[in-house]
């Protein structure tokens, strides 16, 4: 298809969740699949120094914080079938690859709900400190109304107003990130005494309709400051949000076609936040099924599709919408349904089979299938420059097993690769953010996180009592 000179390079990013079962419901019992161990540190330690070895830029982790909504008349089929549940925390996890590796990009996932913005910038900063500005944060709003009510919520809060909940926890983080401390307020000179300047460590006092916060910023400023920043939302109000926001956005798109019109819809949006398209990444998330002939991939196929499970994918595609499909003939037309929960997916699911309503089988073929790329590495890669030419940055790569999908992308795809000039061969020196963009460690001036710098500094000298001046 294209020369290599003429394409920029794919982002690579492995899609994880800390789970024995992420989105392709059922692989977990495949014979050589090792999810089931994913409370096992040894499973991503090796995990990821194996992406490191391949030079991945990141590892992602997805994450929620309850239960999906019920399937089949409750959640009872959800554990069993291990339906992402049990889950355990990804931040935790990522403090400990942060020490077991070097260049890798450490992104989670966190839902605004799930921690108070004072304490989620301490404990981010702290990560980011840890593991030398590698760390990303996977903006999200939570869809599941379980989530909501572990946290006190009396039910699943409306979508928009769920974005807007979002807007000021961003805002808020951005102040403590951005506006607390000031690049020079750190001393620790020892002759003097002096640890840090106070005229230049700064109070934010925000005053929102959720949160109240005084500061300072308990943490220093990391590499980064503010982390590097993903979002994942796919409605109109979620992709308004992203090209305000995020650096780098995914899609669960079912083929080129709807990248390219949900690039357009970004860089609309960019364009109405004053951001460009150059300021954001794209990445699809896609799972290959890799063969050194197109019969062997072929085969490999229908060897997972023995271990699928098309109830399981159903229930986790019913709990992000908010209705229950359990108990339905798989050939049930779903229809036009209004939902809460998560209008993105339902939007893919629709556009995946043009011309009619979608069946419940369809929308399990859409997750495991419509975003599965089969063939030889030949094959495979000239697909993914179709989607290049869509507006695709970058892969969110799925697995069907842990580390098997991994093993075989980085041995079949990544030469193929590799021999177009599509994929990295080494690191860039520097943060997440550098390695991403090449243009420093910090987020640019048009970044909405960047108005909140060196605008408390005056106010905090003000209220300083004595500054580091008087008391020379």
């Amino acid at each position: 298809m294209g020369t290599f000179e003429s394409r920029p390079r794919f982002l690579l990013s492995a899609f994880l969740m800390n789970t024995s079962s992420h989105i392709l419901g059922g692989m977990w019992r495949h014979p050589e699949a090792q999810q089931h161990k994913f409370n096992e540190l040894e499973l991503w330690v090796d995990l990821a120094k194996k992406l490191e070895d391949a030079k991945f830029d990141n590892l992602f982790f997805a994450d929620v914080v309850g239960l999906y909504g019920d399937h089949e008349g409750g959640w009872a089929s959800h554990v069993r079938k291990g339906m992402q549940v049990p889950s355990h925390d990804p931040m935790v996890l990522l403090s400990a690859l942060a020490a077991t590796t070097k260049d890798i990009g450490l992104a989670m996932t966190s839902s605004v709900i799930q921690a108070h913005p004072f304490q989620f910038a301490r404990q981010l900063s702290t990560l980011d400190h840890l593991s030398r500005g590698r760390v990303a944060w996977n903006i999200v709003t939570s869809v599941l109304e379980n989530s909501h009510r572990n946290f006190g919520g009396a039910s699943l809060v409306a979508h928009d107003d769920r974005y807007a909940w979002a807007e000021e926890y961003v805002e808020a983080a951005y102040k403590l990130w951005e506006g607390s401390w000031e690049d020079d307020a750190l001393l620790a000179d020892k002759e003097s005494g002096i640890y840090a300047d106070p005229a230049r460590v700064n109070k934010i006092n925000h005053r929102g309709e959720l949160y109240s916060i005084d500061g300072p910023h308990l943490a220093l400023p990391s590499a980064q400051r503010t982390p590097f920043l993903f979002q994942a939302g796919s409605s109109p109000r979620g992709s308004q949000f992203a090209a305000t926001h995020a650096e780098a956005t995914f899609l669960f798109a079912p083929h080129p076609q709807y990248v390219a019109k949900k690039n357009a819809q970004l860089t609309s949006n960019l364009q109405a936040a004053g951001r460009t398209r150059e300021d954001i990444k794209v990445f699809a998330g896609l799972s290959f099924v890799v063969g050194s002939t197109e019969a062997e991939a072929k085969a490999l196929e229908a060897e997972y599709d023995q271990y699928l499970d098309p109830h399981a994918i159903i229930a986790h595609i019913g709990g992000g919408i908010g209705v229950d499909l359990g108990g339905l003939d798989l050939d049930t037309p779903l229809g036009n349904v209004k939902t809460e929960g998560a209008q993105g997916v339902l939007e893919a699911a629709l556009a995946s089979t043009p011309g009619r309503n979608p069946t419940l089988r369809d929308l399990a073929h859409y997750r495991a299938k419509a975003q599965q790329i089969v063939g030889t590495p030949e094959q495979i890669v000239d697909e993914l420059e179709r989607w290049q030419d869509a507006g695709i940055d970058g892969l969110n790569i799925m697995n069907h097993i842990l580390p098997g999908s991994y093993d075989n992308f980085i041995e079949g795809v990544l030469p193929e690769l590799h021999k177009r000039g599509l994929a990295q061969r080494e690191y860039v020196p520097g943060s997440l953010r550098q390695k991403f963009f090449g243009r420093g460690d910090k987020l640019p001036q048009n970044h909405p996180a960047a108005q909140y710098r060196g605008v408390f500094s005056e106010l905090s000298a003000a209220n300083t009592e004595v500054s580091l001046q008087e008391q020379v």
